[in-house]
């Protein structure tokens, strides 16, 4: 089941994406960033359990970027990504987003989302506010995909 993330999953979420995290699969994401954007994150349990999280973040008035997408690895390839990512989508058009972003090592898995990959310099100077905190930056190797949500 999919639903808006609460203040006690938390901690489980962080737990699943420092599994990718410490492999440099993905971003770690501190607790009081996760704290302080509740409000963007989706989770996914099953049997009362969190197996999944998934944020959208509002970035300017017409893009919004999907991120901290993590799935425990014995849930990986079972569709949960897929309707985490679906979940935050269907926010950003119900927000009047027009374009929705992700920087990504798994590129593929966007483009069966109908993401386009794209120059992450076309994507406007407001989304490398994040990326100056991050240790790769300006050494980073995250792939840019983009799918329009409100044409």
């Amino acid at each position: 089941m999919i639903r808006k993330a609460r203040i006690s999953d938390v901690v489980e979420m962080k737990q699943i994406i420092n599994t990718y995290s410490k492999e440099e699969l993905m971003l770690a994401r501190s607790l009081s960033e996760m704290y302080e954007n509740i409000r963007d994150y989706y989770i996914y349990e099953i049997e009362g359990k969190v197996v999944g999280c998934c944020a959208l973040h509002v970035v300017w008035e017409d893009l919004a970027e999907i991120l901290a997408l993590a799935v425990k690895p014995e849930c990986a390839r079972k569709g949960v990504g897929t309707k985490l990512v679906s979940a935050c989508l269907e926010d950003a058009e119900d927000l009047g987003m027009k374009d929705v972003f992700a920087l990504t090592y798994v590129p593929d898995f966007f483009e069966t989302m109908g993401f386009n990959i794209v120059d992450k310099n076309s994507l406007p100077r407001k989304i490398w506010s994040g990326c100056i905190r991050c240790p790769k930056f300006p050494d980073c190797n995250e792939i840019a995909v983009v799918k329009s949500v409100n044409t």
